[in-house]
Formats: structure tokens, sequence, C-alpha cells
């Protein structure tokens, strides 16, 4: 593989026994911006619990992680790339393929991924999925998309990622975590990330193909105002319509991160939606 894959299996550990988890096909997940996959603070490293019974895949996406440097981050490059693991026979659980569970901007690269091969996804879970044109009517993400459209391009010369990290979150009235080299690189990435706006979320295979979905989304009644407003509201807009489009489930949680926020309820209701 070209991108780094954090495997984690706990089967034979926790005494769930061969014979029944080698049947539990395995999960992928995809990170969101400034982070990877196996991160505690903004990844998927309190989803750990969930490998006692069945195989866990993180990607890390390319410029992050374990995985190799990139010109620019791109949700078509990411798709390819899911595509090619979900086909690895490394990584394959046979016919059907595995279970996406993807934050943010990963969400986009899993939806785009599983339009395309649908054969290769047995279930789409998205936790705030950063799938903006895919609810464009909705008037909160409409006026969000025409504040990104016509807004100057890019980020200020000489913003370096430190400042950058630190303006998104201690200037949205959050804890910024550890400026770390790893943290820094993300953050680095995240910057030159191609806008996810610029994606079309392929709505028709979608419902042609008709995976079980799962919309994970917080309440938001705590986050910061200005990130709410901007943030949230247009998150949950978007969870709310991609549920009603690909006649998914929605699932509220508290908070505005869920799935390291509340990790208990994210992980059983995973737990249930792969049965």
């Amino acid at each position: 593989m070209t991108v780094h894959v954090t495997v984690w299996d706990d089967r034979d550990r926790t005494g769930a026994g061969r014979a029944p988890a080698d049947t539990a096909a395995p999960a992928l997940f995809l990170h969101n911006i400034f982070t990877w996959g196996s991160d505690p603070a903004y990844g998927f490293a309190a989803q750990r619990p969930l490998a006692d019974t069945r195989r866990l895949l993180l990607m890390d996406r390319r410029g992050y992680g374990d995985s190799p440097d990139t010109p620019r981050s791109d949700f078509a490059t990411d798709t390819d790339d899911v595509v090619a693991l979900l086909d690895d026979s490394r990584y394959a659980a046979g016919p059907g393929g595995a279970h996406l569970v993807a934050h943010g901007n990963g969400a986009v690269a899993a939806l785009l991924a599983a339009a395309r091969r649908p054969d290769l996804v047995r279930s789409l879970a998205l936790i705030q999925p950063s799938a903006f044109t895919a609810a464009a009517g909705h008037p909160v993400v409409a006026a969000l998309l025409d504040r990104v459209r016509d807004a100057a391009p890019g980020i200020p010369d000489g913003v370096t990622p430190e400042q950058y990290l630190r303006a998104s979150t201690e200037g949205l009235g959050m804890a910024m975590p550890e400026p770390t080299p790893r943290r820094l690189r993300a953050v680095a990435t995240s910057m030159g990330e191609r806008p996810i706006w610029e994606a079309d979320i392929p709505l028709a295979p979608l419902r042609a193909a008709a995976p079980p979905l799962l919309v994970i989304c917080g309440t938001w009644d705590d986050a910061p105002d200005a990130y709410r407003e901007h943030v949230g509201r247009p998150l949950m807009a978007v969870a709310e319509s991609l549920t009603d489009s690909l006649d998914g489930r929605l699932l509220r949680v508290p908070g505005y991160y869920p799935h390291t926020q509340e990790p208990a309820a994210v992980n059983a209701a995973l737990r249930e939606f792969w049965g």
C-alpha cells in the first residue's frame, strides 16, 4: 500500500475465539484534518475496544501520520487509496468487503469510494461528514458555501502550522493539542488540502447501491459559540440531509467531537450497527 494502515486485532487476546472472529468483516477508519488514524486527540484511539471482535484498519491519509508526504492532500486521491486498500488481498474479507467508518473530510472519500465500488463496502458509518455539496440546498449549508467560495483563496503567507492550529482551536474557544512535530505535519497538510466543497457527492449511485448508513452527529450544545455557528450548524445540516437522502439512521450524541468525547455511545452504536 502507498499509505500506512494501523491494524488493531485483539480477538485472541480478549478470548473472542478465532472461529467466529474469522467471519467478522473488518472495519476501515478514515480520519479528518489535523490528525491521523490512531490519534487520541482527534482520531480513533478511543475505538480500540472494537478490535475485540473484528480487525480494525486505520488508514493514515497521505501527508498524515505514518503515510508519505504529498504535494497536496486531495479527496480524489484519498478515494483511490481507500478503494485500493479495500481491494487488497492482505486486508480483504472476501465478498462484501469491509465496513467504513469515517469522520469529517474522511467521510467524503468514504462516500466516493462506496459509490465507485459498492461491492467492497458493507456499510457506511459517517461521523459529522463534511459532504457539504450533498446538502447544498439547505439554507445553512448554502450560506457556508457562498462564504467560502467568495472568500480570498488560501491561507495568508507566513502563517505557520502552529499559528494555524492555535487559531483553529484556542481562537475558537477550545484547548489546543500539544504542537508536536507529528501534529504540526498534519496541520500543514490540512492547510494545503483541496477544498472539500469541490467534491461532487454522487447521491444517485449511492441510493442505488443502498449500503446500510449510520450518521453520527454531536448536539453542539456545549460548543464555543463561534465554532457552533460557523462549523457546527452546517455539519448538523449535512448530517440530517445525508440521512434523509440516503435513507440512513441519525444518531445524536452530546458534544461536538462524538467519537472522542462520547466514545462509549459511539462504540456501542457501531457494534449494534455492524450486527
